[in-house]
């Protein structure tokens, strides 16, 4: 089973429907977005990071047209030295390969060690987009359906209020 088929048959068996585009392999939110101008859901980029001595792990996910204050999100989650992680933590937490990164992903994190985190601004929008494990693809879901996923595969998330 490939990685777009792994989340489409759990979102199935939840009984969630969603909208896929396929597109280009595209490595950026810009491109991704060109695919996607005329339809409605908030982007989104998902960042994977990590502290320095790799112990702690975090997804955190925000409207792609804001940048992260790294500095604001350290304080906010407690943590020292934060940095992106690196492709071989994505590869051992998420299976994923880079331009992939996405909630899906924590279907293949056994141990339930990502911490999850989600930007405020963007939770009541009615629908999110992300890569399904594939940046050949963007998917539509409702923000409501995406959080029911994080709850069925064992994950909570906390709300930041990122500036």
């Amino acid at each position: 089973m490939d990685a777009y088929q792994q989340v489409a048959k759990k979102l199935q068996e939840l009984g969630i429907t969603y909208n896929v585009v396929d597109h280009p392999p595209v490595f950026t939110t810009e491109q991704a977005d060109s695919y996607i101008k005329d339809l409605e859901g908030v982007r989104t980029k998902s960042m994977f990071l990590t502290n320095k001595k790799k112990t702690q792990y975090y997804l955190l996910i925000m409207d792609d047209k804001k940048r992260l204050d790294m500095d604001d999100f350290k304080v906010q989650v407690g943590a020292d030295r934060i940095r992106m992680a690196s492709l071989d933590s994505l590869a051992k937490k998420m299976n994923l390969p880079a331009g992939t990164v996405s909630p899906f992903g924590l279907l293949n994190n056994e141990e339930k060690d990502i911490h999850v985190y989600f930007d405020k601004d963007i939770i009541s929008e009615d629908a999110m987009t992300f890569h399904p494990n594939t940046n050949e693809k963007t998917i539509f879901i409702k923000s409501k359906d995406l959080f029911r996923f994080l709850k069925s595969i064992g994950f909570t998330y906390e709300i930041l209020i990122l500036p």
